[in-house]
């Protein structure tokens, strides 16, 4: 039952719109990807899990999706109003590495991330630096009318677009009004015409060599890095495509500088016709907030999601704490929180185990699930509305002496959209050993099977001495675990 029209928020517009694409029967979505000169933290993840609910969902309303998700290996600053050094380049320096190898290191890194949290493959990766002839172009037919040269660079004139920053919601005035006036005390790129204005094409200083740099009318560098997106974008999905996505991080600078280039290369009109902005609907999914201040590469031990799984969770329990929250929520990450979502998600792999051997039976319907799936159909409809619809998956689980083949079809159905895997995950998946246990699970067994016999003999001083023993190596022992499970690694 797919019948409930999708809505769909769009950040241009600060409004839920029902989706309708720009060519019939097709979605075509671009996401904003990493750059890759460091690991992924899982804040950056939660926005690859958003835009993979997305896609299933366009899926599960019977459009045929086209996504794109690019890998940024080049123009990244360490500040992303242009300022600084060039993310790739300070990473390569600092490890005495090449950068093409840093980029392959870090690129491989991010797909085993999305690998792990079960996001669909997209159509089409796109890499940056297989796309500067087709950037130098872009830049060389809207240079004229919109750019300006400096000895550093080419520079996009924000004035010569309508609207700028109207998506970070703002008006353009308002916008270069306050710039202007930081940039009377400060500016660190030297003679821009406003403070707003960014970086085209970044020249390469004279005396100095860049290990990724391109010969280009404005001289040796390498491009900026929204031109990267605009370019990609537009020559994979063409213009106007229909949905743009990326964190709400991109909100303010990097996405109404994508669009100002969009607007240069198609048409100066306008937003009030969100078309004209590259993308009719541009979406944003809120932060991860973490309390201790882990989120932030330059903290050390970043949390990424292989300090998850060392620490004994499952990847699937993070997608699964990131679908209790609406994507437009902040989401506070905890090892409580983290906790609860793999303990919620047991129960869900449970449920759906005698389910496993069974031949799904899609064809047929049976009355107990109609409206188990009109609601699950009207929650993900409604913006992607993912704490309601995991909530009609588990009612679908629960439903009793019901044809096993139909609960099998709806439960698969369910879970295409949500990707948690449930009829590819086994309790023994669920188990993960952190790094840092040193017993074996065959002495727990062993020991569990000891406590058992002295609970059977009524000797609870010897069980609770047990207990207490392999308390001291890290095992908490879950008596009256409904889930069966018995015992978890700490």
């Amino acid at each position: 039952m797919t019948d409930t029209p999708l809505k769909l928020f769009n950040s241009l517009t600060r409004q839920a719109e029902v989706f309708e694409p720009v060519h019939a029967g097709e979605a075509r979505v671009y996401t904003c990807g990493p750059t890759v000169y460091n690991y992924p933290h899982i804040g950056n993840m939660r926005a690859y899990v958003f835009a993979d609910v997305l896609g299933r969902t366009l899926t599960w309303k019977g459009l045929k999706l086209t996504h794109v998700i690019n890998i940024t290996d080049v123009g990244h600053l360490t500040d992303d109003a242009d300022a600084g050094e060039d993310k790739m380049e300070k990473m390569a320096a600092e490890r005495a590495q090449s950068i093409w190898d840093i980029a392959e290191h870090y690129k491989q890194a991010y797909w085993a991330d999305v690998k792990a949290l079960n996001i669909r493959q997209p159509a089409q990766w796109t890499v940056a630096t297989d796309y500067v002839p087709q950037m130098i172009e872009f830049a060389k037919g809207i240079a004229d009318r919109h750019c300006y040269e400096l000895d550093s660079g080419l520079y996009f004139d924000v004035s010569t677009v309508a609207d700028y920053a109207l998506l970070a919601g703002r008006h353009a005035q308002e916008q270069l009004a306050e710039a202007d006036e930081a940039h009377m005390r400060i500016d660190p790129v030297k003679d821009k015409r406003n403070a707003a204005d960014f970086a085209i094409w970044r020249k390469t200083p004279a005396g100095e060599s860049r290990q990724m740099e391109w010969d280009s009318p404005w001289g040796k560098g390498a491009p900026g890095w929204h031109l990267e997106c605009s370019v990609m974008s537009g020559a994979v999905l063409g213009f106007p495509f229909d949905i743009h996505t990326g964190g709400i991080d991109h909100r303010e600078i990097h996405h109404p500088n994508e669009i100002a280039q969009n607007q240069a290369f198609c048409c100066t009109n306008g937003l009030d016709d969100p078309r004209n902005s590259g993308a009719k609907i541009w979406m944003h999914n809120n932060f991860l907030v973490e309390r201790s201040g882990k989120m932030s590469k330059s903290s050390g031990e970043f949390l990424r999601l292989q300090l998850l799984i060392d620490r004994g969770y499952h990847p699937l329990a993070y997608r699964l704490m990131c679908l209790q929250a609406h994507y437009r929520s902040e989401l506070e990450f905890s090892w409580e929180g983290l906790g609860a979502a793999l303990t919620r998600l047991k129960r869900m792999v449970m449920a759906a185990g005698p389910l496993t051997d069974v031949l799904p039976r899609p064809e047929a319907e049976h009355p107990k699930f109609v409206p188990v799936l009109a609601k699950f159909d009207a929650a993900m409809a409604d913006d992607l509305g993912t704490p309601i619809a995991l909530t009609a998956l588990e009612e679908a689980l629960a439903v009793k002496k019901v044809d096993a083949g139909i609960k099998r079809a709806v439960v698969e159905d369910m879970d295409a959209v949500l990707g948690l895997g449930l009829f590819t995950l086994t309790r023994a998946d669920l188990r993960i050993r952190p790094k840092a246990a040193t017993i074996t699970e065959a002495d727990i067994e062993a020991a569990l099977a000891r406590r058992k016999e002295a609970r059977a003999a009524k000797d609870f001083a010897a069980s609770d001495a047990i207990r207490d023993e392999l308390s001291t190596q890290g095992v908490e022992v879950m008596d009256g675990d409904t889930l069966g499970w018995e015992w978890r690694l700490t």
